[in-house]
C-alpha cells in the first residue's frame, strides 16, 4: 500500500518528485531500515563530519564538486575534481575521519558538473528511487541512490538477489549512463 501511496504522488506532485523521494521517505525508511538507529545516526554524524572537513580545504571548494553518502559506515566520494591531487586531498580528508569502515573514492578527473547537469542528476535519481519503490521484486527503501553525470551509485544492505534486480531498475531508466555498485551484502 505505500508503495502504491508513493508512486501516485510521484506522479501527481512530478515538479516537487524529488523533495518527496529524498525527504518524505525519511520516517519510513528510517522504521524499515536494517540499520540500527544508532548505526543510522552514526552515519549521518560521519556525513556531516566527511562534508564539514571537505568544505574546510578552499581549494576543494572552488575546484571541485564532490558529493558524499554513507551507509552503515561505507563513505562515498562521487563528482569531479581537475586532478588526482585534488581527488586525493579529498580521499585524505575522509580518512580521516574515526569509525569508517570503507571508503570509495569515485571522483572522476575533470571539469565540475554545471547546475542543469546538477539538476537533471536530481530528477534522474528521484526516477531511480521511484521505480525501485515501486517494483516488487526489490525493497526500495534499502537502496541508496545518488547521481553524479547521469552515473548512479547504489547503496545498502542488500543479498545479491536485490543487488541485481536493483542495478536491472536503475540501467534500463532512460539517461542513466552507467550503474555503479557500492553495497554491502548480507548473508542470505
Amino acid at each position: 500500500m505505500l508503495r502504491i501511496l508513493i508512486v501516485a504522488s510521484l506522479i501527481t506532485l512530478q515538479g516537487c518528485a524529488a523533495a518527496l523521494v529524498a525527504g518524505g521517505m525519511g520516517v519510513a525508511s528510517s522504521v524499515h531500515d536494517r540499520r540500527t538507529m544508532g548505526t543510522q545516526i552514526d552515519d549521518k554524524t560521519l556525513l556531516a563530519r566527511v562534508n564539514n572537513l571537505l568544505a574546510e580545504s578552499p581549494e576543494i571548494e572552488e575546484y571541485a564538486h564532490i558529493n558524499v553518502n554513507v551507509y552503515n559506515g561505507i563513505v562515498l566520494l562521487a563528482g569531479q575534481a581537475p586532478n588526482d591531487d585534488l581527488r586525493n586531498k579529498a580521499e585524505q580528508a575522509a580518512k580521516s575521519v574515526q569509525h569508517i569502515r570503507k571508503l570509495h573514492n569515485l571522483i572522476r578527473i575533470g571539469t565540475p558538473t554545471t547546475a542543469g547537469t546538477r539538476t537533471n542528476d536530481v530528477w534522474l535519481a528521484s526516477k531511480v528511487k521511484a521505480n525501485l519503490l515501486a517494483d516488487e521484486r526489490v525493497d526500495g527503501l534499502h537502496v541508496d541512490v545518488m547521481v553524479e553525470d547521469s552515473e548512479v551509485f547504489l547503496m545498502g544492505l542488500v543479498n545479491a538477489n536485490e543487488a541485481n534486480v536493483a542495478v536491472d531498475i536503475a540501467r534500463n531508466i532512460s539517461g542513466v549512463a552507467r550503474v555503479v555498485k557500492a553495497f554491502e551484502y548480507m548473508q542470505q
